[in-house]
């Protein structure tokens, strides 16, 4: 293959500011800003909804698949007089912070216009994990919300859908709303008739009322716990950080922005970052009905042959499902690439032999390659903190701090610990008043719990590089720390594409061991003898597959430079995360700590002094 297209130019593309100011502190932090001020920004969120309805009545907002297969479209004009209705009726039944609305199922417009409606009036909403109702089998996440949050409505679009999570765990006297099929056995109402609300003056006053400190909605994270905390959000953290990015990306006002988008909206990528991206901005946002996981990532390619979006954002293994699929079709490249703007990632570190291959389609595709941005932050930030918005050549790099973002660096052990304050971070969680006191350090600033190193120390513009989780850290025997984040990137990319995810195991250990959780569908392809219908178990015991994984294993060895990144034993694991128990997120992000935990006897398998017959041992003479 060749490199050729390395040198080719990138898509002429106007970004934003790039620098920042660094104050070294005597107690040996540092603190770094953008030397830019952030400008004014909107008081509430569906401000800019009101100025697009009057500005470009019938410009589309949203679209999304109809029963019939085509596009069913609604203008910025129309989906404000929607909001209003549905807001009046969501004052009718006395909604608030104590009594607030609760949806459940995913991505859709009816979900995007009950949001709004909520927002509108100053009622907060949380948006819940899809899987949490239909992937849960004790649903006690479901059960943890619902006696958090005390909602005083709950959505669902088809109510027999979400039959059994509705009995579970939603109380009898709590209103439901449902767009169509309402469960057996359980009153409900449909979405039509808060639809046919007439609004009142009511509603102005409400909307008058809302303000930048106003609770605009709760969104959950689980951490490392294991339960989900309510993070709060606020319409000034959610305006402000819109402001924020459209400095950083001011090609945002040359054009009106389309997407196409899958993230769902009860993580903060996909229902702060882009959704508002396109709200903000006076855009067109397609409901992508498909996922990143097989059977499902189809549906996103057929939306792709007929939508060409002018900036496209996934996470990393959205990017790398699609992979295959442009490899393979040159049509579809070219519809994909003939608008796109930049391409972004974001929730987890992207692979590079991804990177390098979305470059290299570009350039075969429309002879010049689109940049590739990043940004960094989390639930409680809104969520860009850190916007890298220039053209990078690898992958690790997550930018600077935009402007109204301070970040300080703070020693511990020999990392830099990041620390956040602005106007786009969370005032805490809801109802856990420990929890939002331990979430701060004493000057403000929240803590992140991520590492950051700067990419040249003498040349702080050149941004900043992610160097893991602090709280992932850990020590071997020896006292020597091992530091988990850029160590998972290099076994992922040395197992690149059969690695899906990978745990770092050896606390008080003498050595490091892995589990890895292998990309099935990759490894298929190894041994296409076994057929469609082989389980997990028999794929990983065939030679071809496990010879991939010894190779990945031994190379990742052979380059260690000492105890802290030398991995000297593996072993595949047969089930995937579980969502149950903790183990991964529906966005598919792994938890370090509770894989572990649950997995302990796995890991004490990785360490019999005698390798068991499922244990890979690293050989790094031999490949490495």
């Amino acid at each position: 293959m060749t490199n050729g297209y390395k040198q080719a130019p990138y898509r002429a593309v106007r970004f934003g500011p790039r620098d920042t100011t660094i104050e070294h502190r005597s107690d040996g932090s540092m603190l770094l800003r953008s030397p830019h001020t952030l400008g004014a920004f909107e008081r509430r969120v569906t401000d800019p909804l009101i100025r697009w309805a009057a500005q470009r009545p019938q410009q589309p907002f949203l679209a999304e698949r109809a029963a019939g297969g085509d596009w069913r479209r609604i203008g910025y004009a129309a989906a404000l007089a929607q909001v209003r209705c549905l807001a009046q009726a969501l004052l009718d039944r006395g909604l608030s912070a104590t009594r607030p609305l609760l949806i459940l199922s995913g991505n859709d417009i009816e979900h995007a216009l009950l949001g709004l409606a909520a927002l509108h009036v100053g009622i907060p909403f949380a948006p819940v994990s899809v899987p949490y109702s239909l992937v849960s089998q004790d649903f006690d996440k479901l059960k943890h919300i619902v006696a958090l949050l005390e909602p005083g409505l709950v959505f669902v679009a088809n109510g027999q859908v979400f039959e059994r999570a509705i009995a579970a765990a939603i109380p009898p006297a709590t209103e439901l709303v449902v767009t169509r099929a309402p469960p057996a056995g359980r009153g409900a109402r449909l979405f039509a008739e808060l639809l046919a609300t007439s609004p009142s003056v009511a509603v102005e006053a409400a909307h008058q009322a809302v303000g930048p400190d106003s609770m605009a909605k709760f969104l959950f994270t689980s951490g490392s716990t294991g339960m989900p905390k309510a993070v709060i959000n606020t319409h000034r953290m959610l305006c402000s950080n819109q402001r924020m990015i459209a400095t950083m990306l001011p090609f945002l006002a040359d054009e009106p922005p389309v997407l196409l988008d899958w993230p769902p909206w009860n993580h903060t990528f996909g229902g702060n970052h882009d959704f508002n991206l396109v709200l903000f901005n006076g855009g067109t946002l397609y409901i992508d009905e498909g996922k990143p996981v097989p059977g499902q990532i189809e549906k996103t390619v057929a939306n792709l042959r007929e939508v060409a979006p002018t900036m496209y954002l996934n996470v990393p293994r959205g990017f790398e499902a699609l992979l295959p699929f442009f490899e393979d079709d040159a049509a579809l490249c070219r519809s994909f690439f003939s608008k796109l703007r930049v391409l972004m990632y974001a929730g987890a570190g992207l692979s590079q032999h991804v990177w390098d291959s979305l470059e290299r389609l570009s350039h075969r595709t429309i002879g010049e390659r689109v940049p590739m941005i990043t940004s960094l932050g989390s639930t409680e930030t809104a969520p860009a903190a850190l916007f890298a918005n220039w053209q990078m050549a690898s992958a690790g790099n997550v930018g600077l701090p935009m402007p109204g973002v301070e970040l300080k660096l703070v020693p511990n052990g020999d990392k830099l610990e990041m620390r956040l304050r602005g106007p786009n971070i969370t005032p805490g969680y809801w109802k856990h008043d420990e929890l939002s006191r331990a979430a701060f350090d004493a000057e403000g600033f929240y803590l992140m719990g991520d590492a950051l190193r700067l990419a040249d120390p003498a040349d702080p513009a050149q941004g900043l590089m992610f160097d893991g989780r602090v709280a992932e850290d850990f020590k071997l025997a020896t006292g020597t720390w091992v530091s988990v984040g850029p160590l998972r990137q290099s076994v992922i990319a040395a197992g690149a594409p059969y690695v899906q995810d990978v745990v770092i195991a050896g606390h008080d250990r003498d050595v490091i061991g892995v589990l890895l959780f292998p990309a099935v569908d990759a490894c298929r392809a190894l041994c296409p003898e076994l057929g469609a219908g082989a389980t997990v178990c028999a794929l990983l015991a065939h030679a071809a597959v496990r010879a991939v994984f010894q190779v990945a294993l031994d190379r990742v060895a052979g380059s260690a430079s000492g105890s802290a990144t030398r991995v000297v034993r593996a072993l595949l694991l047969v089930e995937a995360a579980s969502l149950d128990i903790g183990e991964a997120t529906d966005k598919g992000s792994i938890n370090q700590r509770m894989v572990l935990n649950n997995r302990a006897a796995l890991v004490e398998e990785l360490y019999l002094p005698k390798a068991s017959a499922r244990t890979l041992v690293a050989n790094p003479a031999v490949h490495g």
